[in-house]
């Protein structure tokens, strides 16, 4: 497929809960906040660390890559080239204007739909990253093996905390999705049984940092 073409496949009814959850509405005022601010705290945090390590001339997988941060901040540091896998169509239109924007589209491959399903037709990438999106899958097994076998030297993720507080409010949460006939879920996986896929796919934990909510974790081979 060439580069800055956009893909759509068939998706699972989680990610037809997406489509809702990260409509035009909500996705537009990412973007803005992020052509404002920046990055948020704890993307910044995996950016940092990426860099700090050596992105020059290496490729990126950016799986739930939302508004596009990871990849234009990599690409302004030397990454050759992204490809960028959504299940919000919204996501892949505001990542497209900004890439446009910021004129690299054409380093850019967008695929809109269910990684899980997309994933044996992806190649493997220097760098996979998955910012805030293990918590959007019901079925976390398959995402983080799938995923991690693709990262061939670093693998970045952004997950919620296993805390209890963080359980009870992801599923007020849902209970609000539910009575407004949204089927979108969040989840708080265990980090034990996360890692433990990752650590099986041949990757090792070099780099870990936390707020209150979220949990940065960088693997490297």
């Amino acid at each position: 497929m060439s580069r800055g073409r956009f893909v759509r496949r068939d998706c699972c009814s989680q990610c037809e809960g997406i489509e809702q959850m990260f409509d035009d509405e909500h996705v537009g005022e990412d973007l803005r906040l992020y052509r404002t601010e920046g990055p948020d705290e704890t993307t910044g945090w995996l950016l940092d660390e990426l860099e700090a390590r050596g992105v020059d001339g290496l490729s990126l997988l950016d799986i739930g890559g939302g508004v596009g941060a990871i990849q234009h901040d990599l690409l302004a540091k030397g990454v050759k080239s992204a490809v960028h896998v959504d299940a919000s169509s919204a996501y892949i239109e505001a990542a497209k204007r900004e890439a446009k924007r910021r004129k690299v589209a054409d380093k850019i491959e967008w695929h809109f739909g269910n990684f899980v399903d997309l994933a044996p037709d992806l190649k493997p990438a220097d760098i996979v990253t998955l910012d805030k999106v293990i918590c959007c899958y019901d079925d976390m097994p398959p995402l983080v093996r799938k995923s991690a076998r693709l990262a061939k030297r670093f693998y970045g993720i952004v997950v919620p905390r296993d805390t209890w507080w963080l359980r009870i409010a992801f599923r007020v949460m849902d209970t609000f999705q539910n009575l407004f006939g949204n089927p979108y879920r969040a989840f708080v996986h265990p980090m034990e049984k996360i890692e433990s896929i990752i650590n099986r796919a041949g990757l090792k934990r070099v780099f870990e940092r936390r707020n209150w909510m979220w949990q940065v974790v960088l693997y490297s081979r």
